[in-house]
């Protein structure tokens, strides 16, 4: 039996876009306007001068290479970073998957990393306003809406970075949502488990699962992450081991928890008392607190909002994780979208907030801030500084806290239990 019903999803609430004669004009260019946001970033990428420094694509390609000596866990990456040698920190089943990416020339999978990350932002926009609208946003005109948004998007700092640093954040992102997008159990928990397997913090959409009360889709992602660590075992045992007994859950492996880029609430927290909180007290507590805003967030959307509900998820997991670089928060770009055209869409409490977070990661707070700190690794900063480094923390909690209060002040429809939600689109 089918995990979700019959019916596609249409959330019937969602607001039509704007249709003043500068919107008009804006939508009539649209595929001008992708096209040039396009080539100006890949300009920006050849000429100016660390355009095209990639250095995490290097970790990938380089990293997974050394597979084949042995010595995945020892590999370093330093020529363009000597300050932080950069270590190949995912599970030994990515080596296995970007593997292949040695025997390519680099600058050949430099520039098709770039276009297929543009394109995978594209489909990631394409399947939210999908989640968001149903069939509706098939039509042409919401098609010119998502290339504005891929315009727009290329130059947020989640995904400026991701592209800056040749960063799989953008693939992931695609992969969760198409696993939510499908009915098929074994297609969406199986997605889920890949790419987890690829890198741990895609699995919070396990949770998305649970609350949606597909179990087998939940089971099944857990089987598929499994096999991925199986297969690493299988095929590379010692790095295997190495990573999942000794290796994971090494927070100061993965990077300086108290950078400004760091975005998480263990980050943002460390930052605001100048010294790493670690997983004690204080940041169990924080989670808490994140955890039930979150859960109160899910219950005031209706059972249809599969976009609201999706965000409100992977919200959380940048939240708890002990580091969620900006180029993390890929998921602001759907975010914004459920603000947006969303059925909150025409209360000024959306408007405002969407205005906030499209300056907030338009100018890159993080970014600008970095050149405040004297090192990645140094934690204590004056106060003004820790306070704005908190910026995504504090917006992530003023978009759960806003949708609470919505809903308190006016109710929105419960819609149907989570067993009986429609089937998203096909």
């Amino acid at each position: 039996m089918s995990e979700t019903p019959h019916a596609p999803a249409l959330l019937t609430e969602a607001r039509s876009p704007r249709t003043g004669p500068r919107a008009e004009r804006l939508l009539r260019f649209a595929p001008v306007l992708l096209a040039v946001a396009v080539l100006v970033r890949m300009a920006w990428g050849f000429l100016s001068q660390n355009g095209m420094n990639l250095v995490d694509l290097h970790v990938y390609v380089d990293g997974s290479a050394a597979l084949l000596d042995g010595n995945l866990y020892d590999y370093t990456y330093s020529e363009l970073t000597p300050d932080f040698p950069l270590p190949f920190t995912y599970p030994p089943f990515a080596a296995l998957v970007f593997l292949p990416l040695h025997y390519l020339p680099f600058g050949l999978v430099g520039v098709l990393w770039q276009l297929l990350t543009i394109g995978a932002l594209y489909l990631l926009v394409k399947m939210s306003l999908e989640l968001l609208l149903g069939s509706r946003a098939l039509d042409p005109r919401w098609t010119s809406i998502a290339m504005v948004w891929t315009a727009i998007g290329m130059w947020t700092e989640p995904v400026r970075s991701t592209l800056d640093y040749g960063q799989v954040n953008v693939f992931l992102a695609l992969g969760a949502m198409v696993a939510v997008r499908s009915s098929r159990w074994w297609v969406a928990g199986g997605l889920v488990g890949v790419i987890a397997g690829i890198k741990l913090t895609p699995a919070i959409t396990g949770l998305y699962f649970v609350l949606r009360r597909r179990w087998r889709a939940a089971a099944f992602s857990a089987v598929a992450f499994a096999g991925t660590v199986g297969l690493s075992y299988l095929v590379v045992g010692s790095e295997a081991r190495r990573y999942f007994e000794h290796l994971l859950g090494d927070a100061s492996r993965i990077g300086p928890v108290g950078s400004v880029w760091n975005q998480s609430m263990r980050g943002a927290l460390s930052r605001l008392l100048g010294h790493d909180v670690e997983s004690g007290w204080l940041w169990l507590t924080a989670v808490a607190v994140a955890a039930v805003l979150a859960l109160l967030a899910w219950r005031s959307l209706g059972a249809e909002d599969l976009l609201g509900t999706l965000v409100v998820v992977q919200v959380f997991g940048l939240l708890i994780s002990p580091i969620s670089w900006s180029h993390h928060w890929v998921w602001l770009i759907p975010m914004l979208i459920w603000l947006v055209h969303g059925p909150l869409s025409d209360r000024r409490g959306s408007r405002v907030l969407a205005a906030c977070w499209l300056t907030a990661i338009l100018v890159g707070v993080p970014w600008v801030l970095s050149f405040f700190q004297d090192s990645i690794w140094l934690i204590s900063r004056p106060g003004v500084l820790a306070w704005l480094g908190a910026v995504n923390v504090i917006g992530a909690v003023a978009f759960y806290l806003w949708l609470i209060w919505a809903r308190r002040v006016s109710p929105q429809p419960a819609g149907r239990s989570p067993e009986r939600v429609p089937r998203p689109v096909p």
